[in-house]
């Protein structure tokens, strides 16, 4: 009985010895949930709830949000206004996941065009190398009705680029929007040497209205597959799926398969596809297509000849990019692709697209640590702590800003403290600076702060949420709840 036991116990102990192997292969790699949105808005004012359009309610929560919108109103006197404060669609999207931890990273808008990006704030400081730009194709180039808008950032160092476009109209123009895409990739660049144009990125997601036509097909055929849900009998006169035929450039990108009814053309407020005296025929107009760059091939074979010629050179590189690939893979699955029939308010449906992102870090460190020192209040000026945890390009214009839990964006600060005011450094590491208690929310709350890099121009460093006291001298003072929510309102502009 002994021995066996003592096989028992060995058997147990292997047992959980791979079990914590495994374990560890496991999380070698980490998983991401993305959620990607494209919708053509036609120009109306966004509906009072957006929550089954972001699976809200959804026990599976993303990691990221993604939402391209096409012909956002943008009138010159609202767009003007737009410009100024946050457009309403932004708004609804912000007021929608900041609650419940989202932070809008970066933004983009060509007058219609409008490219969102949101990020559970535990990733914010993982996020780099944050750039945006555009491209108009609209009446000979010269107006931003038409085109692509994108953001292309480094998401735990490997580099994603997001290109929201709206192509152009009409049955016959299919070579046309082949064209305005790569004339996009063509004239899109970016500043790091590494990744300048959208295709050297490793994911690269095309969405948008790209306005591909289903073609041949008559409106009596298409309307009894759509009714008896044989979508399958359309694909093959999708006009993107037949161009993909013939452009390797675009088959480069994979999408799902078009396993909903088609987005466009509807009337407003109905399931009722385009009863108007055009009666455009239905069409995927709105999609989502993503590429994984291709593997680099191996290395030429350098001859004496090539010596000095660049091609060492370029085959370094190319190595570099090899290692950096096997050592930091990069893997998207689909989980879902579909339409929702809910929403009325445009002559489009909106796409959804949810997504599996498996990576294997490059770094799990923010650049900054920062805390908030003792207590905080609005009685005695506060204490920040902070202290670089690897090399980072850091200037005199970095700031520390304090924050209301459920901040919106960066801009949304209470307050903020320049990292080289008043400071006393502790040792080479550790450094504090201080925060008046001027600019300290009177009533209190739950708060964070965060390190903003100027250079880089992104959140580097978060705090731990912590809480902001209620003033006792205020409340000791007998100030009015009046007096103090006018005091608040102050601070916080």
């Amino acid at each position: 009985m002994e021995n066996d036991d003592d096989d028992t116990k060995e058997i147990t102990q292997s047992q959980v010895e791979n079990s914590v192997s495994m374990e560890k292969n496991c999380c070698n790699e980490d998983t991401f949930r993305l959620h990607m949105v494209t919708w053509n808005v036609a120009t109306a004012d966004p509906p009072d709830d957006i929550s089954s359009l972001l699976h809200l309610n959804s026990p599976k929560t993303p990691d990221l949000y993604v939402i391209g919108l096409q012909e956002v109103y943008s009138a010159p006197h609202r767009f003007i206004i737009d410009m100024a404060v946050e457009d309403s669609w932004s708004n609804l999207f912000m007021s929608s996941l900041a609650p419940r931890g989202y932070l809008k990273v970066s933004s983009i808008r060509m007058q219609g065009l409008l490219l969102l990006f949101f990020s559970k704030l535990a990733h914010v400081p993982f996020i780099r190398d944050i750039q945006d730009t555009y491209s108009r194709t609209g009446i000979f180039g010269y107006w931003g009705n038409k085109g692509g808008v994108s953001i292309r950032l480094s998401f735990y160092g490997h580099m994603l680029c997001f290109l929201n476009c709206h192509l152009a109209a009409h049955m016959q123009n299919a070579s046309q929007r082949v064209d305005e895409f790569e004339y996009i990739l063509d004239t899109q660049t970016f500043d790091p040497k590494k990744t300048p144009q959208i295709l050297d990125h490793k994911l690269v997601f095309w969405f948008g209205d790209l306005n591909f036509r289903i073609q041949d097909h008559g409106m009596h055929f298409l309307r009894n597959c759509i009714t008896s849900h044989k979508f399958n009998l359309l694909w093959s006169k999708d006009q993107l799926t037949m161009m993909k035929k013939k452009e390797a450039l675009l088959q480069e990108f994979d999408e799902g398969p078009l396993d909903f009814q088609p987005t466009y053309k509807f009337d407003r407020f109905s399931d009722c596809y385009d009863s108007s005296g055009k009666m455009r025929k239905p069409a995927w107009t709105d999609r989502i297509l993503w590429r994984v760059k291709p593997k680099e091939p191996p290395p030429e074979e350098e001859k004496d000849e090539d010596r000095g010629s660049g091609l060492d050179e370029k085959n370094t590189k190319k190595k570099q990019q090899q290692e950096e690939e096997e050592e930091f893979p990069l893997k998207l699955k689909q989980d879902s692709y579909t339409s929702y029939m809910e929403y009325g308010v445009s002559d489009h449906k909106p796409v959804i697209g949810i997504f599996t992102l498996e990576l294997r870090k490059m770094y799990e460190t923010p650049l900054v640590r920062v805390c908030a020192e003792g207590e905080w209040s609005a009685d005695f000026d506060a204490i920040v702590i902070y202290s670089p945890l690897q090399p980072f390009p850091s200037s005199d214009w970095d700031w520390i800003g304090l924050y209301k839990v459920g901040f919106r964006s960066v801009s949304d600060y209470i307050t903020y403290t320049w990292v080289k005011d008043d400071e006393v450094s502790f040792n080479d590491e550790l450094t504090q600076v201080y925060v008046s208690k001027d600019e300290i929310p009177v009533l209190g709350g739950e708060c964070v702060l965060c390190y903003y890099c100027s250079t880089l121009q992104c959140i580097v460093g978060i705090s731990s949420p912590f809480k902001v006291q209620e003033s006792k001298v205020a409340v000791e003072e007998g100030l009015a709840l009046e007096n103090i929510n006018g005091l608040e309102k102050a601070t916080a502009s």
